[in-house]
């Protein structure tokens, strides 16, 4: 019988207290954007009929190939673990009749998200995700605000030396004739692809465009671009989308080869990557674009939408390296410590008095021992003790100790968040 091994599944992990403050770093500079440029927080749930995915993902991705975890319900449902936010925040768009309220509407998230792949480096099978999701707006100005938003949350996180790859892929009037040429140009290459590209030739010919691959990268290199066939009202929304990144001064460079990964996408998509000091791409750490189609995809009304979304742990992973530092928690300057039962039950209390009034303590509620207590004080640093004991809980006072003079005296129990306020502020 093999040996119960207490352990997370392959691919899963704790977000340990360590790395809890890059997440809060990271909620706070999110958060902080989003506010300012009017986004409502929206939170789908984790689980979504299987369909919502399969519509607007699409069936040759890699996600909906090989990544979902997805299973039947005891009613005899298909349903999945969400492996991205955009296609529920529009299902839920669709549903909750959003289209009533005032366009476009704007909406943020933040959560877990699955996926079955390879773990590695960086890489795990729950993750977590942000992303902004801006609905009901046309206009290449929507695709500015996301990408300048996206850029801003980067840079709010201490990272500087970052370019944004940005791309059209048109729309159902020009992709169709590109398809077309882009499949004739594989096929003439077709043995010095990778098998799966050999494969995506036949049902998403785009996504061979996306590989990364090292074969694939030559017959990449001398593929068609996209943006020499896009249509007219492609072209047009393409340039102004540019037009806007030149106006916000923003570090862009074209890539004709990004498509993104999923089937979604429509006119435009980018990346931001981190560069090297050598100058090469370290890879993307926020990715994004246009998704005209999507709601129609799944059933609603036309919606042209743009968003972004952006994985959480390859940043804090990043940040970890670059030893970004996280707020300091306020250091407490008070010890509260007690002897006996009595003054026990009523240091819970003064405890929460002090919270009320937004002092900062600390306190050891497990020992008993006053020289214990003083211990712990001392290795914390701070500069006063509450002492409270027997005597103090039966005459209402408690003994304030300077434990830099060693100097006591005694204050009212009801007096003593007032007269410590005062002492703090000295």
């Amino acid at each position: 019988m093999n040996k119960f091994k207490l352990q997370t599944l392959s691919g899963m992990h704790d977000v340990l207290p360590d790395d809890q403050k890059y997440f809060q770093k990271i909620t706070k500079a999110v958060e902080s954007v989003a506010n300012y440029y009017s986004f409502s927080k929206i939170e789908t749930p984790i689980l979504e009929m299987t369909d919502v995915f399969l519509k607007a993902v699409g069936q040759g991705t890699d996600i909906v190939e090989k990544e979902m975890y997805s299973f039947k319900t005891k009613g005899g449902d298909l349903v999945s673990l969400r492996p991205e936010g955009t296609a529920p925040v529009v299902r839920s768009y669709i549903e909750n009749g959003m289209h009533n309220l005032p366009q476009p509407v704007k909406l943020w998230y933040m959560g877990p998200f699955f996926r079955y792949e390879r773990p590695q480096a960086g890489r795990f099978r729950q993750f977590h995700q942000f992303g902004f999701e801006i609905l009901g707006e046309s206009g290449a100005s929507i695709d500015g605000q996301v990408i300048q938003m996206s850029y801003d949350i980067l840079k709010e996180l201490s990272f500087k030396n970052t370019t944004i790859q940005v791309n059209s892929i048109g729309d159902s009037e020009c992709r169709p004739y590109f398809k077309k040429v882009l499949t004739s140009y594989l096929k003439s290459k077709k043995s010095s692809l990778c098998s799966d590209c050999q494969r995506r030739l036949k049902e998403n010919p785009l996504r061979v465009l996306d590989c990364k691959e090292e074969k694939c990268q030559v017959v990449k290199a001398g593929a068609p671009q996209i943006v020499d066939h896009l249509c007219e009202a492609c072209h047009a929304h393409f340039k102004q989308v540019l037009e806007f990144l030149d106006e916000l001064e923003l570090p862009y460079s074209l890539n004709p080869y990004l498509v993104r990964g999923l089937d979604y996408y429509t006119k435009t998509v980018f990346e931001i990557v981190e560069n090297s000091e050598e100058g090469g791409s370290l890879g993307a750490l926020i990715g994004g674009g246009r998704y005209d189609n999507l709601a129609k995809m799944l059933g609603g009304r036309d919606v042209p939408a743009c968003g972004s979304a952006a994985g959480i742990e390859r940043i804090v992973s990043l940040m970890k390296q670059r030893d970004v530092k996280t707020a300091k928690v306020e250091e407490p300057e008070i010890f509260l410590a007690q002897l006996g039962l009595m003054a026990k039950k009523k240091s819970l209390k003064l405890f929460e008095e002090f919270r009320k009034a937004k002092i900062p303590m600390a306190e050891s509620f497990s020992k008993d021992s006053l020289r214990a207590q003083l211990r712990s004080a001392n290795k914390m640093g701070v500069k006063w003790v509450l002492i409270f004991g027997q005597k103090e809980a039966l005459e209402n006072f408690v003994t304030v100790r300077d434990m830099e003079t060693g100097t006591q005296q005694e204050i009212k129990l009801d007096e003593v968040v007032e007269e410590m306020k005062k002492k703090l502020k000295k």
